[in-house]
């Protein structure tokens, strides 16, 4: 039943954009739409700020970020894995 449980949270991929605050880190996670008139494609982008213990993503890392429970008033994300360390883009 955890299994069936797990499956359900979202999770998203995106790039660490700050990591100043203590177990927090900003996320820039970008999506392409196609734009409903003209049908380009437009790349929307979002911020989440995730549940980073023990602070070990940094500046520009890509990481995977797992829905939660409410952390806070804006933290409703944990920081799930690590995708691609920084210098490596």
């Amino acid at each position: 039943m955890t299994e069936a449980k797990k499956s359900l949270k979202r999770t998203l991929i995106g790039k660490v954009v700050s990591d100043k605050r203590a177990k927090t880190v900003t996320v820039l996670v970008e999506r392409r739409v196609k734009h409903a008139l003209y049908g380009k494609i437009v790349i929307k982008s979002s911020k989440y700020h995730a549940h980073d213990e023990n602070g070990e993503y940094q500046l520009g890392d890509l990481i995977e970020i797992t829905e939660s429970r409410p952390l806070s008033k804006t933290k409703n994300w944990v920081a799930s894995r690590l995708v691609q360390k920084a210098g490596l883009l």
